[in-house]
């Protein structure tokens, strides 16, 4: 978890990327393999992490980078854990999947905890965060984001580029924020729901838990669990699924 203490005098508190000039590289594996995983890379490549191996259930997938091995299912990660246990004194984690599957990135991560693995926060160095936040584990929070004052965000989220959570929001595991969205203001969003791309959320709304909001929708009012909304205003389009979280 990752918290925002609260300043003296008054003054904003952003993130600053940490010094890293004296530090030892930090090992770091992504569970995902496509795009999501390019990003994250490059939010945490200049903050001291080395990227050791990754691993996609998607056996047709290849390597992103030349000198990162990639592994398959939990078979690969097996294999991968009992040839690196003694090499490394801890490896870090994030789950690299993006788009609606929040459940899933919320298991896998709970998966790699279980063996051994310690899961961060992800903060790209031009993100800005405001004091008195709180972010959980896993959670992820890319180029020109913004969590103002207050916010609460839960694990394995992710708040994509140039995404903004206004004051007082609270975020429930797994949720996604897609590029360019908006909360406006002590906005709820229950767990595994996605926002999608330049959609809005008005002020002191509460958005259901496994939601999907169509991009570039405009939601002027509650949103129930387990539905699929879009346009402006968002309307109602269909029932979503809920699905059991797939394996890792």
């Amino acid at each position: 978890m990752l918290h925002t203490p609260a300043p003296a005098g008054g003054q904003r508190t952003c993130y600053q990327e940490p010094d890293m000039s004296d530090a030892r590289e930090k090992p770091i594996v992504f569970w995902g393999a496509a795009g999501q995983a390019k990003v994250l890379w490059d939010c945490l490549r200049p903050q001291g992490y080395r990227l050791v191996a990754l691993f996609d259930n998607n056996v047709d997938l290849r390597s992103p980078f030349s000198t990162v091995p990639l592994y398959h299912g939990e078979s690969g990660f097996s294999l991968w854990l009992s040839s690196t246990k003694a090499l490394e004194d801890e490896v870090y984690c994030l789950v690299a999947i993006g788009g609606s599957r929040g459940q899933d990135r919320l298991q896998i991560q709970r998966y790699l905890a279980d063996h051994g693995l310690r899961p961060i926060v992800a903060i790209h160095p031009r993100a800005s965060l405001a004091e008195g936040i709180s972010v959980g584990e896993g959670s992820q929070i890319l180029a020109h984001a913004a969590v103002g004052a207050s916010a609460r965000i839960g694990e394995a989220c992710i708040v994509n580029t140039g995404a903004i959570v206004e004051h007082d929001c609270k975020i429930g595991d797994g949720v996604h924020l897609a590029p360019g969205s908006i909360l406006a203001g002590e906005v709820t969003v229950d767990a595994f729901t996605m926002i999608g791309a330049a959609a809005v959320v008005l002020p002191r709304l509460n958005i259901g838990k496994n939601v999907v909001v169509g991009a570039g929708s405009v939601v002027t009012k509650d949103i129930a669990d387990n539905l699929v909304v879009a346009g402006n205003p968002a309307q109602i389009l269909s029932e979503r699924l809920q699905d059991g979280p797939s394996s890792p």
